[in-house]
């Protein structure tokens, strides 16, 4: 059965196995999520960062949780909005590569933040449905491996349209 639960708040609290980080290409911390994650998760997460020598966009790697509650933060790379069919393939490519990721690490709980919809300029409405759309996806084809899914969100409007989006038939 699909388990996604859309929830507004800080995804460096949420009591999941495993967060998803909107990392840059460089995996060395940033703005927005990613540096709250970096600042919550204390220094062993950028010295373990280092050690993985950056990431590509639409690709994503694997970290302990340090200080967080998680005990796992999938870095993954979004796209930087550029209105081309291109972005959609690598925005659901962040999804379903951190999903496939936490599956080979036996994590059964993920939260995601909205990828891309913060500086990378993502538009909000199609940056939610391409992440319902890909996780739903995924989660039919693994209907052997139960994963809760949540998608964190930060402020109401999103949450309207991550709710909009997965309550569609």
């Amino acid at each position: 059965m699909e388990q996604i639960i859309v929830t507004q708040g800080d995804i460096t609290r949420l009591d999941v196995e495993c967060i998803v980080n909107a990392a840059n290409r460089s995996l060395l911390g940033g703005g927005g999520v990613d540096g709250a994650i970096h600042r919550a998760a204390g220094p062993g997460l950028l010295a373990e960062c280092r050690t993985l020598h950056g990431c590509e966009t639409g690709e994503a790697k694997i970290t302990r949780g340090y200080d967080l509650k998680a005990e796992y933060v999938i870095h993954t790379v979004g796209p930087i909005y550029s209105g081309t069919a291109q972005d959609e393939r690598l925005l659901a490519s962040c999804y379903r590569n951190s999903l496939e990721l936490a599956r080979s690490h036996g994590i059964r709980s993920i939260a995601f933040p909205a990828i891309s919809t913060g500086v990378y300029g993502y538009p909000l409405e199609e940056a939610v449905s391409i992440a319902v759309q890909t996780v739903r996806s995924w989660l039919a084809e693994h209907q052997d491996w139960p994963m809760t899914v949540v998608l964190c969100c930060f402020n109401q409007r999103a949450v309207g349209l991550y709710q909009r989006e997965v309550n569609k038939p």
